[in-house]
């Protein structure tokens, strides 16, 4: 992982098109802005997890329909 350190309204570069800027700093929270193309998927990391998962659900379930359907 990589640690950097901005300020208020420093921000990182990305892939060349991607652009995350400290927007505001109160006590422990930090606000970030995301500036990314439209096609770019991004997520708060628990929404990603709670994502992942309902995908892995959604396949086993899929794949169990599926095994019953080919063995009768």
């Amino acid at each position: 992982m990589l640690a950097l350190s901005r300020k208020k309204n420093e921000a990182l570069v990305i892939n060349n098109n991607i652009e995350i800027t400290v927007l505001e700093i109160k006590g422990e929270q930090v606000k970030i802005g995301i500036s990314a193309p439209k096609e770019v998927p991004i997520y708060r990391k628990e929404v990603y997890v709670q994502i992942q998962d309902a995908n892995k659900e959604a396949m086993n379930a899929d794949s169990l329909a599926s095994l019953k359907n080919l063995f009768g």
